[in-house]
């Protein structure tokens, strides 16, 4: 069973050691539509034995395979086929993120084509590196920094972006040259099934991509397998917390792109209507299931009720519906734990702050995980609304006296990793934008690039994914001390 269009080989096993095998358990996870409730597909369920065995392939791939010695050359040789063939399947990859997910079929074939240009990006960015490099040395007559590979990563994504964000885990890790076992989330593993393939397609070794599918006990042996050099994750601040102490223990390397409880703030040159359509335009994006979402808005006190209005008069436009409707701008909630999650911490805005418009289901949609868009105003900053990721549709208006107290009011948070400014003045733009304690920021929206650093602060996560910076996360630094320049080089 599996989405319309979408063609996966053996959705009933895992890819380990180079092929296609049964998982242990003999288990099957069932995919279910946010849409319509029913299950759309049916794929492995791993266990710990499972874990064990991937990660025992991918150590033999690292330990005594070709792919951490081979020419840089070679690798993005072979990664630039891998490339190729998901690129020609942008369109499966589409369908599935709409039926696990319930993105929207609109959007889903630009994203996923926006995805694999930056894989392609990536490998440029690759064939521009230096993996030695000499420097002058007081200590030898000749000195080199080397850039080898951290060892078998353990790449570990979210369900709201599946696709994008195991794909860059992925490229990064076999760039470097290193194994890299895929573990999805359980309710949208698909994408990395098909990124399987593709690598299987384009000839890679045995064992240098693995793919296991299963729940958070397994992922969590997966975690605490000793032969894992580095975990890199996406996802909440509480699975991080635990990753990051479980790779402390034996000083594995780790990357934590976590949580987010971005502030935009708005200043009095930018015109409200402007802002009431942006802000309520971002708020409903993926039905606000973004880590780097503008969740909360920071707004001078004597704008505050006009901003309020004029955003709830953009929110009771928005078309509500089925995430394969053209029409449609706000589809479901992913799964119906994140649905209750939301109407929890609605119910929690009721008691502190104004609700101005929506807080319920639509009248129209009796199945699916389907909620309103919803505004907040006068939200007291020390509220749970304001201060814990939501990850829905729900907005908090914050009212602020000055800009200094918006940017106080921003810092505010355990969270540090995106922020925005609403001006015409760019000069404003980045004074606040260094002042905000975020490792991203923007003027006028929601804005990321992901060919350059993208992490966070404070609880947000450690280290960064994208670019440069994101690709040293995969390698070690190597400094040699020698009498001369070998002819190697």
């Amino acid at each position: 069973m599996l989405p319309a269009g979408v063609s996966i080989a053996h959705p009933e096993k895992l890819f380990i050691g180079g092929a296609w095998v049964p998982a242990q358990s003999g288990r099957l996870i069932e995919l279910i539509s946010p849409d319509t409730e029913q299950v759309v597909a049916l794929v492995a369920e791993a266990d710990a034995a499972d874990m064990d065995a991937a990660v025992a392939a991918a150590r033999h791939a690292f330990d005594h395979g070709p792919w951490p010695s081979m020419a840089p050359a070679e690798r993005i040789a072979a990664f630039r086929r891998m490339v190729g063939h998901l690129r020609a399947r942008v369109d499966e990859l589409a369908r599935c993120w709409t039926a696990q997910m319930g993105g929207l079929a609109s959007f889903a074939g630009p994203m996923h084509a926006g995805s694999v240009a930056v894989l392609e990006g990536l490998a440029a960015m690759a064939e521009g590196f230096a993996f030695v490099e000499q420097r002058p040395s007081m200590g030898a007559a000749a000195g080199f920094v080397a850039y080898e590979p951290v060892g078998v990563v353990a790449a570990i994504a979210p369900w709201n972006g599946p696709f994008g964000i195991m794909a860059n885990k992925v490229a990064y890790a076999l760039l470097a040259g290193c194994p890299v076992i895929m573990k999805p989330s359980p309710e949208t593993p698909l994408e990395a099934y098909i990124i399987a393939e593709a690598a299987e397609a384009a000839g890679l070794p045995a064992g240098v991509v693995g793919l296991v599918t299963g729940h958070r006990e397994a992922s969590d042996h997966l975690v605490c397998n000793p032969g894992v050099d580095k975990v890199s994750f996406t996802g909440s601040t509480v699975a991080g917390q635990r990753i990051a102490s479980v790779c402390g223990e034996r000083i594995a390397r780790c990357t934590l792109e976590l949580g987010g409880k971005s502030a935009a703030l708005v200043r009095d040159d930018f015109p409200i209507e402007i802002a009431a359509k942006m802000l309520a335009g971002t708020i409903t994006m993926m039905s606000g299931q973004v880590c780097a979402m503008l969740s909360r808005v920071i707004v001078p006190r004597a704008r505050h009720d006009e901003l309020a209005e004029a955003i709830a008069g953009e929110m009771r436009q928005v078309v509500i519906g089925h995430s394969d409707d053209p029409r449609t701008q706000l589809g479901p909630l992913a799964m119906k734990r994140q649905r209750d999650r939301v109407e929890m911490y609605i119910a929690e805005g009721r008691k502190v702050a104004d609700l101005v418009c929506g807080g319920g289901r639509p009248a129209h949609l009796n199945r699916g995980y389907f909620i309103e868009p919803t505004l907040f105003a006068n939200v007291p900053n020390d509220s749970r609304i304001a201060q814990e990721e939501i990850f829905g549709p729900v907005l908090s208006l914050i009212p602020a006296e000055d800009e200094e107290d918006m940017i106080r009011i921003a810092n505010d948070s355990r969270f540090g990793l995106n922020g925005s400014v609403l001006t015409h003045d760019v000069d404003a733009a980045y004074r606040i934008g260094r002042r905000v304690r975020t490792g991203g920021f923007g003027q006028n929206g929601l804005r990321m690039d992901f060919g350059l650093p993208y992490g966070g602060f404070k609880q947000s996560g450690i280290g960064r994914e994208g670019g440069r910076e994101g690709f040293m996360a995969y390698l070690e630094v190597k400094t040699l001390l020698l009498d001369g320049v070998p002819s190697a080089l």
